[in-house]
């Protein structure tokens, strides 16, 4: 999985244009999606976190009564419907496709086999999928938070510095200070950025930040790919099962189209020459009064055809 932000396809990047390309980068749609990503990430980490943590500990709790392992397949199954969630968020925000897992199936039990609640409950505790879903909510909280600050500053930061020119005037006229303070301690020593020079470096420098924009966001939603995609898809047993699956109905499409082709070249083959031999048997009818040994000839002629037929038939 590429870390690297390019704004074209390799090899199709027009000549002349990178540096545009370049600038325009920090203003493309595919960077306002990660970084909406990012940020949505924190409140769905603590949601799906704390669901986690509070089933998983309730129903640990009640293993000594007989409602603890309720409890936790009703903690499984949440974590599976956020786990659609979180595909859903990743496939609309980062276009990232991936597969829904393995479903659940419970064990055929009672009359008529019809599945219960038990054997549903059973399957989930059973299920590697669940636990792989429960593991991506308890350790997705932490990289969440990392990645929100981080995008969060790095953005404020690169558009905060870059527009610096445009908001300096604050300072001075409600703070009663000359420009942005940088470093002050309690001798009254203070650096800000109100020369013309400063403000410049400071303008290039959130500049400089925004065009490291895309391959920062496009690096931090790297890891969350990773992880929806290992953690939240299917497992590589059920992804093989499934490829096994569609070459077989390949192969058995591909056997019956040979065997309808098969069979069409042999109708055809045999229907010609049943109609070349009632034509000739009829000619050898017609001769047979006037010309018998011609008719003869005829009919030998038609024996050999029927054998041929018989043959191809047989082939």
């Amino acid at each position: 999985m590429a870390t690297a932000y390019r704004p074209y396809e390799p090899g199709t990047e027009p000549r002349g244009h990178l540096v545009p390309a370049a600038l325009k980068a920090p203003f493309q749609a595919r960077v306002w999606r990660e970084f909406l990503y990012l940020v949505i990430s924190l409140p769905m980490a603590v949601l799906t976190f704390v669901y986690t943590i509070t089933m998983l500990a309730l129903g640990a709790g009640l293993l000594i009564t007989f409602l603890g392992i309720p409890v936790l397949g009703a903690a499984l199954a949440g974590c599976r419907a956020l786990g659609v969630v979180e595909r859903a968020r990743a496939r609309a925000l980062l276009r990232l496709e991936v597969a829904e897992p393995e479903p659940v199936l419970g064990r055929k039990g009672g009359r008529g086999g019809k599945r219960g609640p038990v054997a549903w409950v059973g399957a989930l505790l059973r299920s590697g999928t669940s636990w792989r879903h429960v593991i991506y909510a308890l350790i997705h909280l932490p990289w969440a938070l990392f990645s929100f600050t981080f995008a969060i500053v790095f953005t404020s930061y690169g558009w905060g510095f870059a527009t610096y020119p445009l908001w300096r005037w604050v300072f001075p006229r409600y703070m009663d200070e000359p420009g942005l303070q940088i470093f002050g301690d309690d001798h009254g020593r203070a650096f800000y950025l109100d020369t013309p020079f400063e403000v410049a470096a400071t303008c290039a420098a959130g500049v400089l930040v925004l065009l490291l924009t895309p391959w920062v966001m496009r690096a931090l939603t790297s890891v969350d790919r990773i992880m929806v995609a290992g953690l939240l898809g299917p497992s590589r047993l059920a992804s093989r099962v499934w490829e096994l699956e569609s070459d077989r109905g390949t192969v058995v499409d591909t056997a019956a189209a040979d065997l309808r082709r098969i069979e069409r070249d042999l109708h055809d083959g045999a229907q010609a020459r049943l109609v070349a031999l009632a034509m000739d048997l009829g000619l050898a009818k017609e001769k047979l009064e006037e010309d018998p040994e011609a008719a003869a000839k005829m009919v030998d002629e038609a024996h050999g055809e029927v054998k041929l037929a018989l043959q191809e038939l047989r082939d």
